[in-house]
């Protein structure tokens, strides 16, 4: 096995099996590499509206993902407005059409990810589209550009979250958002007496990430790679015991197994192994 494994990794750089699809990797497509060190085929275009949502910048070249992650917005904002009826979900930037970098993001580069601002009221309780990217004290509270207040919505923020994270096809990662609206947003799930295992799922997605903002102003959503979707190039984050685990290899000889990776990765390569295999 370990000969093996060394000849696979050979191939791989032979390959160029490095994060991005070449005429040598043809097997590599969908969301590619990590979601900061990747780029992305195959994407989907969020539609500038739809049922609970819109985009928040109208003319933008950054509303591709991929498809299970634009369904999985798409369904979320429906089944919150369904709920919970009020101003419309608005979405920031997910990737650009073929991934890669992109000015302001680290991540974002596969498809995976998707800002989404926060559900707002104000201070007296009417639901309105959110101001922008406020920042969201431990009372819930923000200050817009023109000084005035705007509340979190806790309870539709809760709603979304829960449809997100009970998705069954969204695979959600994680959920980063600040550690101090996640407890407003846990302790209002748990004083509704929500089923204890969606919480605990949701507590396990929420994260207040340690290597860039804090997440105070919008809820970052990240899916997770299915196994086929791990086989053709996606990478990157844990696999919780909810989802789906990655596809296991059965109990064969090591030269069919190079042989299946080979065909995939260089297919012209067939003649030039035949010499090489035992």
């Amino acid at each position: 096995m370990q000969r093996l494994l060394l000849l696979i990794a050979s191939v791989l750089v032979l390959a160029g099996c490095m994060g991005t699809p070449t005429p040598l990797a043809p097997g590599l497509r969908g969301s590619v590499g990590f979601p900061h060190q990747g780029v992305l085929t195959d994407a989907a275009p969020l539609p500038p509206r739809g049922t609970g949502y819109r985009l928040y910048r109208m003319k933008t070249d950054t509303r591709w993902g991929n498809p299970r992650l634009v369904a999985a917005i798409q369904g979320a904002a429906r089944t919150v407005s369904q709920v919970r009826p009020g101003a419309p979900l608005l979405v920031g930037d997910l990737s650009a059409r073929r991934g890669g970098a992109w000015t302001g993001h680290r991540s974002h580069r596969t498809g995976r990810d998707a800002d989404l601002l926060l559900y707002c009221l104000t201070p007296d309780g009417r639901s309105i589209p959110s101001p922008g990217f406020v920042h969201f004290g431990p009372d819930g509270l923000a200050e817009t550009e023109d000084g005035k207040f705007v509340r979190l919505d806790v309870p539709r923020t809760w709603e979304i979250v829960k449809a997100l994270v009970d998705a069954p096809e969204a695979n959600v990662q994680w959920l980063f958002l600040a550690r101090w609206l996640e407890a407003l947003v846990i302790e209002h799930a748990r004083a509704r007496g929500e089923d204890p295992e969606l919480v605990w799922r949701a507590e396990n997605v929420l994260l207040q990430p340690k290597d860039s903002a804090s997440h105070d102003d919008h809820l970052h959503l990240r899916i997770a790679c299915t196994p086929d979707e791990a086989v053709a190039g996606c990478a990157g984050g844990p696999i919780w015991p909810w989802l789906p685990g990655p596809l296991e290899l059965g109990d064969q000889p090591e030269a069919d197994l190079l042989r299946a990776i080979l065909d995939e990765l260089v297919p012209d390569a067939a003649g030039a192994r035949e010499s090489s295999l035992p």
